[in-house]
């Protein structure tokens, strides 16, 4: 059996590994060994694994994209710029244009280019949604939704960038106990497929600090479904304009709102690694 060839990426400080498997036969990693390479102290690390397989109808590959904890995700803002480096390695790329299916739908990436490597891009987020159904969340609407946790009240909204996100804006995000409130309010019951959660500040007229809890990740440095959803609705409140700067722990990105929402950001290329499956699966079957 050939070895997994991985490639580490990170967008921001959000880091994934990224494999090819561009032959149907290639046997699918499965969640309890996206888990074990996910894990930080007995694997290579990353906030989540996407595999990019070929593309259909028209697109240049499609991404699937599994959570650190080994549950699958719908969409990386931060992981399809990571995703999109990889595949312009491979030569999948339309020029600087790559089209992506995902779970959350297709999206456009626009590449920029140094030196013949991808140093950042930009991304055709889709349209963000406040319908109730879609995100989803149950609850009759998606604004001024109200959470206790340590007896500490948040107030927010939630929205919907193709998985879904509660907003909440605190005076200081640096301040927030995100380890222990980011699991309450992710698993807040109106959330039935839970929420990844965004504590957020207006710090400019066109800028915003933000820090994450992402849904079967943890706290990370960064999301770009995330910033797309702070900034929507931060829009929404009058608070911020169209185009906003979002400072998150690991870097800054840019969002463009409109019918469409664009999400840009750098993306850097860690390393590669190749992993013998055998060993791989040998470490997984070590007892406790």
């Amino acid at each position: 059996m050939s070895p997994l060839a991985l490639s580490k990426l990170h967008a921001t400080g959000n880091d994934f590994l990224v494999t090819l498997a561009l032959d149907p036969d290639s046997p699918p990693l499965d969640a309890v060994e996206v888990a074990a390479l996910c894990d930080r102290h007995r694997g290579v690390g990353a906030d989540g694994l996407i595999t990019v397989t070929p593309g259909r109808g028209g697109s240049d590959c499609t991404m699937t994209l599994v959570n650190a904890d080994g549950g699958l995700a719908e969409m990386s803002g931060n992981g399809i710029r990571c995703l999109a480096w990889v595949a312009a390695r491979a030569g999948l790329a339309r020029g600087d244009t790559l089209v992506v299916d995902t779970a959350a739908g297709r999206r456009v990436v626009a590449l920029e280019r140094a030196g013949g490597e991808v140093v950042a891009a930009e991304v055709d987020m889709g349209p963000v949604t406040f319908d109730p159904a879609r995100i989803p969340v149950e609850a009759d609407s998606p604004f001024g939704l109200e959470a206790v946790v340590e007896d500490v009240a948040y107030l927010g909204d939630a929205a919907g960038m193709g998985n879904p996100h509660l907003v909440v804006f605190v005076d200081d995000p640096a301040d927030v106990p995100v380890a222990r409130h980011g699991p309450r309010l992710e698993r807040d019951r109106r959330f039935p497929r839970r929420a990844n959660v965004e504590f957020v500040a207006v710090a400019a007229p066109d800028r915003v600090t933000m820090r994450v809890w992402e849904r079967g990740v943890g706290e990370t440095l960064s999301c770009g479904t995330g910033a797309c959803a702070a900034a929507a609705v931060a829009h929404r409140r009058g608070l911020v304009p169209e185009r906003v700067r979002v400072d998150v722990p690991g870097g800054t990105l840019t969002v463009t709102l409109g019918p469409s929402v664009r999400l840009g950001g750098p993306v850097v290329h860690v390393f590669d690694v190749d992993i013998p499956r055998e060993r791989l699966r040998r470490s997984l079957a070590r007892p406790a």
